[in-house]
């Protein structure tokens, strides 16, 4: 389900770019062809046929390559216009010109930046005051409104819709790069569990050993069982570890228990030793958690003190753990000046989210009204057990 729509995304990107590329070269026939017919349909004394036939061919290749050469085929509609400016029929009067004049403005508008976009800018000006000087009676008919808007409203089309696309490639490399985040999280979060599971296992694996070297009576029946629970929780641990193996980057799988909220105390230490005054309250009866949610519930509160302490700037921190009989309720808060980032913005909001997700628990984060960043978890104990 994960491969498919990255490779429906695929096709679907090679198919629009084998349509980008031969609708490109369909455009550029269609244009060029039309102007070499209509100017061939005129007197040949008029608009000299042959020169306004090399011109329009000249035009091909450049309007091909448009997106790749937005000025230079600006520039060669501004040097033909000029050209045929000395015609008796100035070459711009063709109707099929005309569309190829606006395309190739619009075109520099859409695909320039910086110092190009300047240049196309300048070059749609020339034009536009060419073709205000070849008509004797532009500027006693409203020709300067006419010929401004004429060039004036493809240039604005064409930023306007370059503005939209780079806003359109943000949006879209933010998702990828959230998404990236998730996927990575839900990696690491799977290597721990895994972590916390195997160990368990192991001792399962060692239990079951020991008790049945430990019977001297004919209890065949319960020596059996041992035998199963050994045998099937080697064959876990061993299909545990080739399978998430393939989501490990760091090496052989450890047996060690993961870290819980029994070494708290060490984490707060290490961060007040790193600048962040940090304050520990616990309401309630603590209780012993599974030890996937005490991993997480650890986590949390390490992730979120690291964002206090890079983002925050000067500030103290408070975690509150909250017990009670259906789960834990862990609040980070801070009074620093700066942000912590939006909710779901960092690697570490995008942890602390999905950590709170395995369970089905409840996250809400953001800054707080009275200043600072705010973290409050809810981890189900139900859901865990």
């Amino acid at each position: 389900p994960g491969v498919e729509p990255v490779a429906w995304r695929a096709m679907g990107g090679h198919a629009a770019r084998l349509i980008g590329r031969h609708g490109d070269t369909a455009l550029a026939a269609a244009l060029v062809g039309l102007v070499i017919v209509q100017v061939w349909s005129l007197d040949a004394g008029v608009v000299a046929p042959a020169a306004a036939t090399a011109g329009a061919l000249a035009l091909f290749v450049p309007l091909i390559r448009r997106r790749a050469m937005p000025v230079t085929l600006l520039a060669l509609v501004v040097g033909l216009a000029v050209a045929g400016a000395l015609l008796p029929r100035p070459v711009l009067d063709v109707e099929a010109v005309g569309l190829i004049l606006l395309l190739a403005v619009y075109n520099a508008a859409a695909h320039t930046d910086g110092r190009r976009t300047q240049v196309a800018g300048a070059l749609a000006v020339v034009l536009a005051l060419g073709a205000l000087v070849g008509d004797p009676q532009g500027v006693y008919l409203g020709g300067v409104l006419f010929f401004g808007l004429l060039i004036g409203a493809p240039w604005v089309t064409g930023r306007v819709v370059r503005r939209r696309r780079l806003n359109e490639e943000r949006l879209e490399g933010e998702r990828d790069a959230a998404q990236a985040a998730v996927l990575e999280e839900r990696a690491r979060i799977a290597r721990e569990l895994h972590d916390v599971v195997a160990h368990a296992i192991s001792v399962i694996v060692l239990q079951a050993r020991g008790g049945r070297r430990m019977l001297a009576v004919d209890a065949e029946e319960t020596r059996g069982a041992l035998s199963v629970i050994e045998h099937t929780g080697g064959q876990a641990l061993t299909e545990m570890r080739r399978l998430v193996g393939l989501l490990r980057e760091d090496g052989p799988v450890a047996l060690a228990p993961q870290p819980g909220l029994a070494r708290l105390d060490g984490l707060v230490g290490d961060v007040r030793a790193a600048g962040l005054p940090v304050e520990v309250e616990i309401e309630g009866q603590p209780i012993e958690l599974p030890p996937g949610v005490d991993l997480s519930a650890f986590r949390i509160v390490q992730e979120a003190l690291t964002n206090a302490l890079r983002h925050a700037g000067p500030t103290r921190a408070r975690v509150l753990l909250r017990y009670d009989d259906d789960g834990l309720t862990i609040d980070i808060t801070d009074d620093g000046a700066g942000g912590s980032g939006a909710p779901g913005g960092g690697h570490g909001l995008v942890g602390i989210r999905e950590r709170v997700a395995v369970y089905g628990g409840d996250l809400d984060a953001g800054p707080r009204p009275e200043g600072g960043f705010a973290v409050r978890a809810r981890l189900p104990i139900a859901s865990a057990r």
